[in-house]
């Protein structure tokens, strides 16, 4: 586990520097200041994952790859909470699309109560 480790240091820094850039442009903008700690976050995550790889290697204390999979356990499961609402919200989005559609080719308005 360690030698795999050893070969994602670089792909987990990168990411997580890419991630933390993400979230400084996303909080650039008004509405993106809500959400731009995500990312950010995300991107911590990552980076201290590739860390503890790094800590592990030179102090040959295998402890940190716990801790490493820690930071991925975490990762994983705020992406897959992300990606649940978003799911929720492309579902709601579609049945609204649809229905206003419907409404739209069958000669009625949206103001007819």
């Amino acid at each position: 586990m360690a030698a795999v480790g050893e070969n994602m240091v670089g792909w987990l820094k990168f990411l997580g520097v890419v991630n933390i850039i993400m979230g400084v442009f996303v909080a650039l903008s008004i509405i993106g200041i809500i959400v731009a700690w995500l990312p950010i976050w995300l991107g911590v995550l990552l980076f201290q994952a590739g860390n503890q790889i790094t800590e592990a290697r030179i102090s040959r204390n295998y402890y940190h790859l716990v801790t490493m999979m820690q930071k991925f356990k975490m990762y994983f499961m705020i992406q897959g909470i992300l990606l649940l609402i978003s799911l929720i919200f492309a579902v709601i989005g579609f049945i609204s699309f649809g229905a206003a559609l419907f409404s739209a080719f069958s000669g009625g308005d949206f103001n007819s109560y």
